[in-house]
C-alpha cells in the first residue's frame, strides 16, 4: 500500500474519530502484509464516503437546530426587489468573513423588500459551513426570557447567547416591547458583543 493512501486512511480516521484506526494503521499494516492494494482502496473508500454521510448529517442537524420557519436559498432572491445597498453588499455577506470576525448585521428596508429572505439564506449557508446558527422572531425570544426569568433560571440561556455563531433576530425594530422586555432582550444581546454574530 502506498504512503499517500494510508495517509488518506489516517486523515479520514482522525476525522470519524476512529482512534483505532488511526493510531495502529501502521502496525496493523505490518501485521498483515498480504493485505492487498484492492483491499486497502476498498477501505479506504468506505471511511471516504462514511466521512461524507456523517458530515451531511451534521450540516442537516445544524440546519434543522436554527428553528427556520421555512428554507430560503439566495438563488431563489429576486435581487431587482432589494435596495440597491443590499444588492451591493451581499457578495460580501455570502463570504460569511462577517461571522468569523463577529461582527452584526443591520438590515433595513421596506416591508417585503427580501430582508427575511437573505436572513435565513444567509443562515442556511453558514449552518452548512459548519457555523452554529439559531433563528428567533423577537416577540417568541422576548416571551423565552420573561418566562426564564420568572422561573429565575436565566443562566440557562446565557451559554446559548454566548455561544451560537449567528443569531438572526427577525422583525427587530419592527415590534415594541416593553420596557422588561427591552431590557432582558439588549441585556443578553451585549455578551455577543465583538464575539459572536448577530443579524436583525
Amino acid at each position: 500500500m502506498s504512503a499517500e493512501k494510508i495517509e488518506k486512511i489516517k486523515e479520514y480516521a482522525k476525522s470519524l474519530r476512529l482512534l483505532y484506526i488511526y493510531n495502529n494503521i501502521d502496525d496493523e499494516l505490518g501485521k498483515n502484509n498480504g493485505l492487498s492494494a484492492k483491499n486497502a482502496e476498498f477501505l479506504c473508500e468506505l471511511l471516504r464516503k462514511e466521512t461524507i454521510q456523517r458530515s451531511e448529517r451534521s450540516k442537516a442537524a445544524r440546519i434543522k437546530n436554527a428553528g427556520f420557519p421555512y428554507k430560503k436559498h439566495l438563488d431563489e432572491l429576486n435581487l431587482d426587489r432589494l435596495p440597491e445597498d443590499g444588492r451591493n453588499r451581499l457578495p460580501e455577506l455570502r463570504t460569511l468573513d462577517f461571522i468569523t470576525k463577529g461582527q452584526n448585521i443591520i438590515e433595513y428596508g421596506n416591508p417585503g423588500t427580501g430582508k427575511t429572505h437573505i436572513a435565513i439564506a444567509l443562515g442556511i449557508e453558514a449552518a452548512s459551513a459548519g457555523f452554529s446558527v439559531k433563528f428567533y422572531s423577537v416577540p417568541t425570544l422576548i416571551n423565552k426570557l420573561k418566562e426564564l426569568k420568572a422561573q429565575k433560571n436565566l443562566l440557562s440561556i446565557q451559554k446559548h447567547f454566548e455561544t451560537i455563531d449567528l443569531m438572526i433576530l427577525d422583525e427587530l425594530g419592527y415590534i415594541s416591547f416593553d420596557r422588561e422586555g427591552g431590557e432582558l432582550l439588549f441585556s443578553h444581546l451585549s455578551m455577543r458583543t465583538e464575539r459572536k454574530s448577530t443579524m436583525g
